[in-house]
């Protein structure tokens, strides 16, 4: 078999598989990543990375493999750490979300049904969908690891419908790879568990502390990179969707350029995924966006 059929084998069985996990209440969703685009050592634009069937493979089966490697070390009686994304507890803001587009959803959290509310709304207006989904994935709440003992049930990844998740297979959490993978190299060796479950559990607690401080590195360089894109574009309006709404502040980001910044006037009564339109008042390193 050559490498075409291969990889067409693959994306069958990809394809399957997600088949699998959308009938279980996989959410689908559909967000916009943007990369920098540099021109020399400036950055000229931000470019929106496409979504393809080739890395559909590699997600599918990274997800295959991850609920494998779980019930692997949970049938060997060995502690783990697994990846958690709890029931969302602004689930009455997400309701709302789906009245607002003439869907009805139930009053506790069913991921079954709120798949079925993005499908439809995906196939009937694709393009505002991505934005759609960002409201969604932020009203989900953030992931989190959790160690998990011997014969107990982590609460399971709510956005995927998974209950076993090890989320090992991540080239950018390879701390927590090092970890699942020298625990399966003991299972299959007949060996003790090289870590207990206390162990587990601080390490746990760790890798989610260092992933939120990784995730606020990230988010500044991306408002830097915005800071010089937009520094020229002050006084201008924007059509945005709000990301963010708390005692913190308000946060929106814009729908032409993927970039966000906080809302600072004009906010009272918005709540995540609201649409609104801003003027750019001000722009500089230190306090990113406004």
């Amino acid at each position: 078999m050559g490498l075409s059929e291969n990889l067409l084998v693959q994306d069958r069985i990809a394809q399957s598989l997600k088949n699998l996990r959308h009938i279980h209440g996989a959410l689908s969703l559909e967000t916009i990543e943007a990369k920098l685009v540099f021109d020399g050592d400036q950055i000229r634009k931000l470019e929106v990375e496409q979504k393809n069937r080739a890395k559909e493979i590699i997600e599918d089966f990274m997800i295959a493999a991850n609920g494998v490697t779980a019930r692997y070390l949970a049938a060997k009686k060995f502690p783990s750490i697994r990846r958690v994304v709890r029931s969302p507890k602004r689930w009455d803001r997400i309701v709302e979300l789906a009245l607002d587009h003439g869907f009805i959803l139930p009053e506790k959290p069913d991921s079954v049904m709120l798949d079925e509310f993005l499908v439809k709304q995906k196939a009937a207006d694709p393009l505002q969908f991505p934005d759609l989904s960002l409201a969604v994935i932020k009203l989900l709440g953030a992931g989190e690891y959790l160690a998990e003992e011997p014969g107990a049930t982590a609460p399971g990844h709510f956005g995927l419908a998974v209950k076993d998740y090890a989320h090992s297979t991540a080239p950018n959490r390879r701390y927590s790879d090092l970890i699942t993978q020298r625990l399966l190299k003991a299972a299959m060796a007949g060996a003790p568990a090289p870590y207990s479950y206390a162990e587990l559990d601080v390490l746990a607690k760790h890798f989610t502390e260092m992933e939120d401080a990784v995730n606020k590195v990230e988010r500044q360089v991306e408002k830097s990179a915005a800071v010089l894109l937009l520094e020229s574009r002050i006084g201008e309006k924007f059509d945005a969707i709000i990301t963010g709404s708390s005692d913190k502040g308000t946060w929106a980001r814009l729908l032409a350029i993927p970039v966000e910044g906080r809302v600072l006037h004009g906010f009272e009564g918005v709540d995540v995924g609201d649409k609104i339109q801003v003027r750019l008042i001000s722009v500089d390193f230190g306090e990113r966006v406004h």
